[in-house]
Formats: C-alpha cells, sequence, structure tokens
C-alpha cells in the first residue's frame, strides 16, 4: 500500500506534488477558514465548558487569544486541520468500517473514546483561533475503513504524524501556555498510537486478523508487541510546523491525494460534534493546566 512516500522524506520541499506551496497552504486556510460552512452551532464554548468545575481554578486571563502571534496561528491551524481529519477517521471507523463491529467490547471503547478526545481537541483550538478548520473533507488511501490492515496503517500514520506536529508545537510555540497544551494533547495522541496497535491483534480472521505488524508514517512494520514500543516519542526530525502541513497535504489536496496513489473517487466529511470526555479529572480546565 502507498501511504504518504512523500513524508518518509525528512527534507520537505517548499512544493508539493499537486503545486499548493506552504505559503500558498496557509493563505488559503485563512481564507477558507473565514468563509467555511462547516456548523458548529450549539457548541459549548470553552469559557462555559469550564465554569463551575468544582475545586478548579478557571482563570479566563491565563492565555489572551487577541495577543496569538502569526506562527502560534499558523501551529494551531494546522493542528485543526489534523483534529479534524482525526475526527474524520475514527468517526468512520467506528460508523462504516466492518472489523470495528468484531472488535471486543474493550477495543471498541478504546476507539470510541479516542474520537470524543479528537473532538474535543479541535473544539478547544477553533476557541484560541475563532477559525474553522479551512479543510472540512478528506481523501484516505484506497480500501480505507474497508480493510482492516489498510485502515489501522492509516491511523498508526496519522497517530505518528500528530505526535510529531504537536512536539514542533512544543518546541515553537511563543508561551508557556500553550506549549504546555501542545504537550497535553500530545500525549493523548500517543496513547492514540498505541490502542491502535493494541487493536491489531484483535482484528478477526473473517477480517484478516489477528494483525501483527503494523506500518506508521516511517513505512516500516513494526510488530504489534508490544504496543507501547517508544522510549521516546518520534519527532520525525520535524522542527517547523510546514512539514507536519506538508505531510497533511495528501489527505485535504485532490491532486496531492492523487499524487500520493490514494482514492480521490471519495472524499469524507468533517462532521462536528459535541464531545462527551471520559473522565472529568481529564478534562481540559484551563491553559494552566489547573
Amino acid at each position: 500500500m502507498k501511504l504518504l512516500k512523500d513524508i518518509e522524506a525528512v527534507s520537505m520541499p517548499e512544493e508539493n506534488p499537486s503545486g499548493m506551496s506552504r505559503r500558498t497552504f496557509f493563505k488559503r486556510a485563512t481564507v477558507v477558514g473565514a468563509t467555511s460552512a462547516v456548523a458548529l452551532g450549539g457548541f459549548v464554548s470553552l469559557a462555559s465548558a469550564l465554569d463551575n468545575q468544582e475545586g478548579t481554578t478557571n482563570d479566563k486571563n491565563d492565555f489572551d487569544s487577541d495577543d496569538l502571534k502569526k506562527g502560534d496561528r499558523d501551529i494551531l491551524v494546522a493542528a485543526e486541520i489534523a483534529e479534524a481529519l482525526a475526527v474524520t477517521t475514527y468517526s468512520n471507523i467506528i460508523n462504516i468500517a466492518p472489523f470495528f463491529t468484531r472488535l471486543a467490547s474493550d477495543d471498541q471503547g478504546y476507539l470510541i473514546a479516542a474520537r470524543q478526545e479528537e473532538m474535543s481537541h479541535y473544539l478547544l483550538e477553533q476557541s484560541v483561533t475563532d477559525e474553522f478548520t479551512p479543510f472540512s473533507s478528506f481523501f484516505y488511501p484506497h480500501d480505507m475503513f474497508v480493510d482492516a490492515k489498510t485502515t489501522l496503517n492509516t491511523l498508526v500514520t496519522l497517530e505518528d504524524a500528530f505526535i510529531a506536529a504537536y512536539l514542533v508545537g512544543v518546541r515553537n510555540f511563543s508561551t508557556p501556555q500553550l506549549r504546555v497544551t501542545a504537550a497535553r494533547i500530545m500525549g493523548i495522541e500517543s496513547d492514540h498510537r498505541t490502542l491502535a496497535r493494541v487493536v491489531g491483534p484483535g482484528v478477526a480472521a473473517k477480517d484478516g486478523g489477528p494483525i501483527e505488524t503494523i506500518k506508521g508514517v516511517q513505512g516500516v512494520a513494526e510488530s504489534v508487541d508490544p504496543p507501547n514500543n517508544n522510549g521516546y516519542e518520534r519527532t520525525l526530525c520535524w522542527t517547523r510546523i510546514e512539514q507536519a502541513v506538508h505531510a497533511l497535504l495528501p489527505f485535504v489536496d485532490f491532486n496531492a491525494a492523487k499524487a500520493a496513489g490514494f482514492d480521490t473517487s471519495n472524499s469524507f466529511p468533517f462532521e462536528p460534534f459535541n464531545p462527551t470526555l471520559p473522565f472529568r479529572l481529564g478534562e481540559f480546565i484551563s491553559f494552566k493546566g489547573c
């Protein structure tokens, strides 16, 4: 399977196979984000969601979104796209992937909780930028959501990329509040990478299981035993958010998707919802983390 072949190169060129430069990507993100038709009406605002948390401090002045720097905004917009893509991926695994219904209930629960968490991340970032994701429909490799191995390879590929992207945020955000928040989200993306690898051996024989090796963003088949096989998170040598943007292009741009060998005959819409996190002690609370 041809998964994100361009991502394997650490040095990302300024131009990608679609002809869309990184500068053009962010320009388009700004324009489309300002006119997005994605309906998010009725969502609970970040402030109201955090009000009246017993035993917590909700200091609305611990981060001033009005002072958001351009570099911070670029990272956050890229993160919104990634989270919208993650929500779309988990939603379709749960809703249409045949292998999902034959997983053990705890493995199903992992994926269901991950979907809730990714949506929460998106809404948090959207509350800071005051912009919707500039891309609200996504392309995937052929056989995505049909073939279990293709689906899990793609899922782990995405989680690898999300981890590295949030580490760029840890490196480059201009404030401690944003850097800590990026680290907190990155830790959850690492949980998701592990849980996707946990799911592999539980795939039913009817769906091609058990799956004992899974490929991530680096294109190497890695044993799922143990599923938590990182001593340290992989940075992919990314130091700039443009590198993460380049990695996402096949999922969001028709020409880049075609060049990467993705299925361009169908795209999957991002469908926002109001998430419910699994447990209150793991909720956001504030940019201070307490």
